[in-house]
């Protein structure tokens, strides 16, 4: 005797629904929750930013924020409003560095700064961490401490890198300040001097972060199908000819991804600058915003202002990564 069909749930329309996806469709209705907490945790404190950055500030009273300025927060940022800048930072930028004086330019005094250290530093830990990920590559006796040794900087916090390389070039204290004024290339005394100070953080990141280039490239390396070298040994091609047309081209997408991780670290500089030579001797673009947070006049929408431009500007240097990830996926992305 025939049975009845067994009835089907409230659920199901649904499950039709999402088997007829396509796959990229379907594979977008999982990221659905994560690109929802993406935009709880990361967007909506962007968009109060920027909102917060269109408020009047209130040196005055118990509100940190009055009412509604339009853009004038930005232009007094960019005209560089010499009250602003006492309100900032006791600039103290030396002879080196552009835009000295006190109260004019410093938005791009700290912009200054900020660049320059993140293209130096993404430059130099980039072949510094190639060099070391083709090494730890290779196949040899006691290659896992040499692993261990290379990751070991990594590991040593941002506050206590600072007080390392200040104490090395402490003129009474480490051996740095002499050894670089015999020389010729520091002064006596070196976290002293904006732009010998800056050379000595940029050091110190490298030190630290050359590490991180390397794992992700050695990640990359180590994908790379070892018969295209044994092929390109065959037909003759030279070491350089086998780094240029096959190591390079297939660790590129993973080279980018790391260079895009270390300018968003570069570009948000400031524990090691602050514990090394302090904000007031080469000022960044996060000193700028800590400083007008929890300094002496606490000035929340200009804060809030500079804090937007530089999450722009390191908007900027990511969607340049990405149209460069995406022109060596073939346009996939």
């Amino acid at each position: 005797m025939p049975t009845d069909a067994p009835e089907r749930g409230r659920l199901a329309p649904v499950v039709d629904w999402m088997e007829n996806l396509s796959e990229a469709a379907y594979a977008y209705l999982l990221l659905t929750p994560a690109f929802a907490l993406l935009a709880l945790i990361a967007f909506y404190p962007l968009a109060a930013t920027f909102r917060m950055s269109f408020l009047e500030d209130q040196t005055r009273g118990a509100e940190p924020l009055g009412g509604f300025v339009g853009f004038d927060n930005y232009v007094n940022i960019l005209t560089g409003d010499a009250r602003l800048a006492r309100q900032f930072l006791d600039v103290q930028l030396t002879s080196g560095f552009p835009f000295v004086e006190l109260g004019v330019g410093f938005f791009q005094q700290a912009l200054f700064v900020t660049l320059a250290f993140a293209i130096l530093n993404v430059l130099f830990t980039t072949l510094i961490g190639f060099g070391q990920a083709i090494v730890l590559d290779k196949d040899f006796r006691g290659r896992r401490w040499v692993r261990v040794a290379v990751i070991i900087p990594w590991a040593v916090p941002i506050v206590i890198q600072g007080m390392i390389f200040y104490l090395i070039f402490q003129p009474t204290v480490g051996f740095g300040a002499d050894l670089m004024n015999w020389l010729g290339l520091f002064g006596s005394d070196p976290l002293a001097s904006s732009q010998d100070s800056f050379f000595i953080i940029l050091i110190a990141d490298v030190w630290k972060t050359s590490a991180f280039m390397a794992l992700l490239i050695l990640a990359g390396l180590q994908s790379v199908d070892r018969s295209l070298y044994n092929v390109a040994k065959v037909s003759g091609a030279s070491a350089w000819q086998r780094f240029k047309l096959i190591t390079f081209p297939l660790v590129l997408p993973a080279l980018l991804v790391a260079m895009l991780f270390r300018t968003m670290d570069a570009m948000r500089v400031y524990g090691l600058i602050e514990s090394t030579a302090g904000c007031t001797t080469v000022p960044s673009l996060t000193c700028m915003v800590v400083e007008a947070l929890f300094g002496g006049t606490r000035i929340f929408g200009t804060a809030a202002a500079v804090a937007f431009m530089t999450a722009a500007i390191i908007g900027v240097f990511i969607s340049i990564y990405i149209v460069k990830f995406r022109d060596q996926e073939g346009g996939v992305y």
